[in-house]
């Protein structure tokens, strides 16, 4: 099954990228639930009803990013005011995007089998793959300026570098790639859902699988905290799982399955996620959870970014998108 029948009502249900395709190593670590908080919500809809923002990433200028599924643009929220810049063709399953340092977006085009770069003034520039492309899922930038993404289509985590592509494919064809996230040292992690494995790839291209010892975890987004450790969301399994000098913690989100997607670490150490099918955000922070209910009913927020106030945002596929003030995120 994958994420998109799992998680998704009717219209959403076709566009977002497949991700169904504990008893642990370490010290197993189960979050204390806080009450839920009151929070102040922005939200910001989008113009044209059939719009579905999917992705989002926040720029160190303050300016917030998303892309929109089946839209020939590509959605900027900047001093409050949401934009469309027009894109080469119409995007389709648009999961994977990120910042560079230069401030230019890059995105995956499953449509197109390719990558995009757009900078900040509008400029488009695409990296169009060889071989049937069908799937792509997320990307992340590195800090030698190298976008990383998995080829959800099978082959593995790929690397696009000076215009070229580097492939590191994984043990099987059906491992089903989707989470990277990248390291301040440039290591690159990534998960496989299917086969409920992380990879490591080190800057010189080494390669490694690692075993979660949850069977059948579905691991999806993945992101590194300054202090190296890894998160992970079992999208399966209902929690967050971390790696962390070579041990393996879980952290119980709830007993009801809530659809977890989109994972971002803030710079207090907080994780955020989105609860998709309780349309909540949620926070992990010093091993309380704490969940915050979104202001609608059918809210369903697929990604999450932390921009550099300590704002956080996400991309609500029901034609959202929202933010919850840094107060509110920071507070107790």
């Amino acid at each position: 099954m994958t994420i998109a029948a799992a998680l998704l009502p009717r219209r959403q249900r076709a566009i977002i990228l497949a991700a169904g395709f504990a008893l642990l190593a370490g010290v197993g670590v189960y979050a204390l639930r806080s009450a839920a908080p009151t929070a102040p919500f922005v939200e910001y809809p989008l113009r044209d009803p059939q719009d579905t923002p999917v992705a989002i990433a926040a720029a160190a200028d303050g300016s917030i990013w998303f892309t929109i599924d089946r839209a020939d643009a590509i959605g900027r929220l900047r001093g409050q005011r949401l934009e469309r810049l027009p894109i080469p063709g119409r995007n389709f399953e648009p999961i994977g995007l990120a910042i560079a340092a230069d401030g230019s977006a890059w995105y995956t085009d499953s449509a197109a089998g390719a990558v995009v770069r757009i900078t900040p003034s509008g400029e488009a520039s695409k990296f169009a793959l060889e071989g049937p492309i069908t799937r792509l899922a997320r990307l992340a930038m590195a800090p030698d300026g190298s976008a990383w993404f998995a080829d959800a289509t099978g082959l593995g985590i790929t690397q696009l570098k000076n215009g070229s592509f580097k492939r590191h494919e994984t043990a099987t064809a059906d491992d089903g790639p989707y989470g990277v996230a990248v390291s301040a040292a440039g290591v690159v992690w990534a998960s496989l859902q299917r086969s409920s494995k992380l990879v490591r790839i080190a800057p010189d291209g080494a390669m490694a699988t690692i075993e979660l010892p949850r069977r059948g975890a579905n691991p999806t987004d993945v992101a590194v905290g300054s202090d190296g450790s890894v998160w992970f969301l079992e999208f399966r399994g209902n929690r967050l799982g971390r790696l962390k000098e070579g041990k393996f913690s879980e952290f119980a989100v709830g007993e009801q399955n809530v659809g977890l997607s989109g994972l971002a670490i803030a710079a207090d150490g907080a994780v955020w996620f989105g609860m998709v099918r309780s349309s909540s955000l949620g926070r992990l922070r010093d091993g309380r959870l704490a969940t915050y209910k979104l202001p609608r009913d059918k809210a369903r927020p697929y990604s999450v970014a932390v921009d550099p106030d300590g704002n956080v945002w996400y991309a609500d596929i029901s034609g959202y998108v929202g933010m919850l003030p840094a107060r509110a995120a920071l507070a107790p």
